[in-house]
């Protein structure tokens, strides 16, 4: 299994428009920071989680053709509001036109049906991106191909709901702030963990560090690497000492390789 890390950024990215604290000012690459995003290629299915506002430019940067699904978290715009560039895998091979399968819960799908609805009409106008809805009860595996993927049911806050994934020895959540009761069975014996961190400083509908490292050190994985990171982080290259063993921020480029 290889995991590619698409995006480690929160809902505005970094840097954030108009901020100049020596975080958005960085020259540091790590510190430049799209909107959360990854890719898992396992099983011969390359499986994208989430499609936010970058995701056209974290699809250039892969330099990928095809991709087999897309699974989404949530409904938020920074997680979504890239779907339309599926067009690009759609027409890649035209004349053929290869739909893009796009996995998610009930409530999401009512979303993407509303804001891409033209996608969705009877008589569409032609190089309309074209998605196959497959809609999830987070309870429950699925599969993409024969890659069972396992939902993790979580709350971003008493308002949302958010779904992570476990597919193998890998588990990948972003946007929680509390796991619902007895998820976190599901992560039982994972060996690489992602996980949001937002700050340092408790924020009150994403895990900041100290609740990121409390769930590491209760799943015990053997690697834990901390996404969907704002400015508020700090620089990456100080704010990685304050981290304990085995947990690291991070960033937009980095490629995992996990015997599965």
């Amino acid at each position: 299994m290889k995991l590619t890390i698409l995006g480690t950024g929160t809902s505005q990215g970094v840097p954030v428009i108009g901020c100049r604290c020596e975080v958005c000012r960085s020259t540091d690459q790590r510190d430049n920071r799209l909107r959360t995003s990854a890719m898992v290629e396992v099983g011969g299915n390359r499986i994208v989680i989430d499609a936010g506002p970058d995701f056209r430019q974290q699809m250039l940067r892969t330099g990928v053709r095809t991709i087999d699904a897309i699974l989404l978290t949530h409904e938020h715009k920074d997680h979504t509001g890239g779907l339309d560039d599926v067009r690009a895998f759609n027409f890649v091979d035209y004349p053929v036109i290869r739909p893009v399968d796009i996995y998610a819960t009930a409530r999401t799908i009512t979303t993407i049906k509303k804001d891409f609805d033209y996608a969705f009409v009877t008589n569409k106008y032609r190089g309309v991106p074209e998605m196959r809805l497959h809609e999830i009860d987070n309870t429950q595996p699925f599969r993409v191909g024969e890659v069972e993927i396992v939902p993790i049911r979580g709350k971003h806050s008493e308002r949302f709901e958010v779904t992570g994934f476990r597919i193998g020895p890998m588990a990948y959540m972003t946007d929680f702030k509390h796991l619902v009761e007895g998820e976190i069975e599901k992560l039982r014996g994972v060996e690489l963990l992602v996980v949001n961190a937002l700050r340092f400083k408790p924020h009150d509908s994403h895990f900041c560090v100290d609740d990121a490292v409390a769930l590491v050190n209760e799943i015990k994985p053997r690697r834990a690497l901390l996404t969907h990171l704002s400015h508020e982080i700090g620089l990456h290259a100080t704010s990685r000492e304050r981290l304990p063993e085995g947990v690291e921020l991070a960033w937009d480029g980095m490629e995992i390789e996990i015997n599965d």
